[in-house]
């Protein structure tokens, strides 16, 4: 009862008149933001702290929560049109809503989208009212050595994202991890994979290999398909059946909450959420084969999973002032700029900021339902450009995100290698999903690895014993030897065919002289 009455309180806060307006200032700046690559939630509170410099602090972080869970959902936008991921977050959303987009079903997809997006927004908040501070505190229980086993755990997706050649899938997230290496070791300064070019030195950045693998080899198998251009039959509505609603409805639910748990912990984040909703829903799933082509699921999952780590990110922040993520980082720097300390007194001290910012969850995700359901079918009409308008648009989009990070050429021609890359994975059927899993959590991986041996002096037996990061790698195991089991049971049957073709022909040939 107290809390609904402090959710009361926060309701009085957030639908005040000056509130309701930076709720859809804010909203709608971090759609819009959100769908440019290159500029994702960092960048886009990054550019609304001046704005909010002066404001009264509960309406500047009501402003600044907007513009978070905006760009999240406005990730998702370019992911389905243009198969190019605005932020991170969304590229698992990329996997099942560009091929449902190429089948003339972009209106479908990004209602799915929008809506599946509301329902771990709103799942989010009410988890983050109810249990926030117990969260807290068993977040606050993991340590390196549980990090390295939650991000093994994230790495045993490449199972699901392989799809039908493990040993492919492998190769690719192989290869995301060596990019993840690339630059100077942070502890032994020793240079990785540099080729002596100065220009590695500070790593290759997510965006680029991103937009290459997916944009630009898109735009090359656009090229070498030489079709008509723009996307095989008509763009339908957005309505969704009871059918797709029955198929959607779970997918968000479970995406929702697995995303709001992983948000909770700091350092994990909706980007790993998201892969971790896609892979989750496609192993229980009773039709895996169809992840890939356009499955309703396949969006569902990560879309709600990276809502709502985007609200379980806010567990840590308000109530341990510890940041979950490097856009969570941000906020907490605005918020001691506004003079607002987050931490376990926030709750008594600031009551107004944090049940105001709760408050605005609620009132946020309708308006972002709100506003972007009827822009869908524009959005929509994206997919309707002509092949001659829509590749320099792709094309000007990905060189804008990249060229945007750094100002250098160079990141230009890593953004055609990795073009050229992901076109030949592509026509040699190598997925790039497991890469870009490799690329995100081989960087967090071996920073976890290195601080937990430090811890135990080197002792590699800190991994299985403590008990949290035992579970978790018992999962790891548990999760793979379904895969490895049922394909080594694939190559069995193989290789006794093999054996008695051999067979057979050894005796036809014993017969023949006779």
């Amino acid at each position: 009862m107290d809390t609904l009455s402090q959710l009361g309180y926060g309701f009085s806060i957030a639908l005040s008149p000056e509130n309701l307006v930076f709720v859809v200032i804010g909203v709608l700046a971090g759609t819009v933001i959100g769908v440019l690559p290159g500029l994702g939630p960092i960048s886009a509170i990054a550019l609304m702290i001046p704005i909010a410099y002066g404001m009264d602090p509960t309406t500047a972080i009501i402003m600044l929560a907007g513009v978070y869970y905006g760009a999240v959902f406005g990730g998702s936008t370019s992911s389905i049109l243009l198969n190019a991921p605005g932020i991170a977050g969304t590229v698992a959303t990329s996997f099942d809503g560009y091929p449902m987009a190429r089948q003339g079903k972009a209106g479908k997809a990004l209602a799915i989208a929008a809506i599946s997006s509301f329902v771990g927004g709103t799942v989010g908040v009410v988890l983050l009212m109810l249990i926030a501070p117990y969260l807290a505190r068993l977040a606050m229980s993991f340590g390196p050595a549980e990090y390295f086993a939650l991000m093994v755990l994230g790495l045993t997706a490449v199972v699901s994202l392989a799809g039908d050649n493990l040993t492919k899938g492998l190769i690719s997230a192989v290869l995301g991890v060596m990019i993840a290496l690339v630059g100077i070791d942070g502890q032994t300064a020793t240079l990785r994979f540099t080729f002596d070019l100065p220009e590695l030195y500070e790593g290759v950045e997510f965006l680029i290999v991103a937009l290459g693998v997916f944009a630009l080899a898109e735009v090359f198998t656009i090229l070498a398909r030489r079709t008509g251009g723009g996307v095989e039959g008509a763009v339908t509505s957005l309505r969704l059946s009871r059918r797709d609603i029955g198929q959607m409805a779970p997918a968000a639910g479970r995406g929702s909450l697995l995303g709001f748990f992983t948000g909770v912990l700091p350092g994990a984040g909706a980007t790993v959420a998201s892969f971790l909703g896609y892979s989750a829903e496609k192993r229980i799933a009773k039709d895996p084969e169809t992840f890939g082509t356009g499955n309703i699921k396949g969006i569902a999952a990560p879309e709600s999973a990276n809502n709502g780590a985007a609200v379980g990110s806010f567990v840590p922040l308000l109530t341990l002032g510890v940041p979950g993520s490097g856009t969570t980082a941000i906020l907490l720097g605005a918020l001691l700029v506004l003079g607002v300390q987050p931490g376990p007194l926030m709750l008594s001290e600031r009551p107004e900021v944090f049940w105001g910012v709760v408050a605005s969850m609620y009132v946020g995700n309708i308006v972002l339902l709100v506003l972007n359901l009827p822009l869908i079918p524009l959005f929509a009409k994206v997919l309707k450009t002509p092949k001659a308008l829509l590749i320099p648009l792709v094309v000007v989009f990905c060189v804008v995100g990249v060229y945007g990070l750094s100002f250098n050429v160079f990141d230009l021609w890593l953004l055609l290698g990795f073009g050229v890359l992901g076109y030949l994975m592509r026509q040699n059927g190598f997925p790039a999903a497991p890469l870009i899993l490799g690329l995100i959590l081989g960087g967090l991986m071996e920073e976890s690895m290195r601080q937990a041996l430090q811890i135990s002096n080197g002792a590699w037996s800190i991994f299985v014993t403590q008990p949290i990061s035992a579970a978790l790698l018992g999962l790891a195991v548990l999760s793979l030897a379904g895969p490895v089991f049922r394909a080594l049971r694939r190559i069995r049957p193989a290789t006794t065919a093999g054996a008695v073709r051999e067979g057979d022909n050894g005796e036809r040939q014993g017969q023949s002289p006779a």
